[in-house]
């Protein structure tokens, strides 16, 4: 049986042909497909480092796969092992105290009309960035008018206008 899949497949090296790249592509879309349906749609969505993390490592390890350059199986299982790894620490994020740690949490970079500069400058946000987002998310180009912003988990910037 192993035999056969090494014939299907190639050997775990860039000595595959065209089309046992293409039966790889095919397999490894397939099995990606099914890892996001295991796991969650978060982890390609514009999130939090934890899922971009993810994200990143499985599209490294499979591309990898496609081309022969890690072995095929181990890599699967692999990339298996981090999406499951993935969905119970967001299972215990949700469920414990511990959910700022594993994904971060929101930093106020006004309140109540005044810049709250240390935290601007902590996380390299510009005056020219808070502008952007307070006319794009707050419907506003006047400062006073911000109850507050912040500095969301996925990187964006939302505001909150005095009502």
């Amino acid at each position: 049986m192993e035999e056969l899949l090494r014939d299907i497949i190639g050997p775990d090296s860039n000595a595959i042909n065209w089309w046992q790249m293409c039966i790889r592509g095919v397999i490894i879309f397939l099995f990606t497909l099914t890892l996001i349906r295991v796991g969650d749609y978060r982890i390609f969505g514009k999130h939090t480092a934890f899922d971009i993390a993810l994200g990143l490592i499985l599209g490294s390890t499979l591309s990898r796969t496609i081309t022969g350059n890690a072995p095929f199986v181990p890599a699967l299982i692999t990339s298996a092992v981090l999406v499951i790894l993935h969905r119970l620490l967001a299972a215990l994020a949700c469920r414990a105290n511990v959910g700022k740690y594993i994904k971060g949490r929101e930093q106020q970079l006004v309140n109540d009309g005044k810049i709250l500069r240390d935290q601007m400058n902590a996380n390299n946000i510009t005056d020219n960035d808070l502008e952007e987002a307070m006319r794009a998310n707050g419907n506003t180009q006047r400062l006073e008018e911000v109850q507050g912003a912040y500095l969301e988990r996925s990187g964006d910037i939302s505001v909150i206008t005095k009502k």
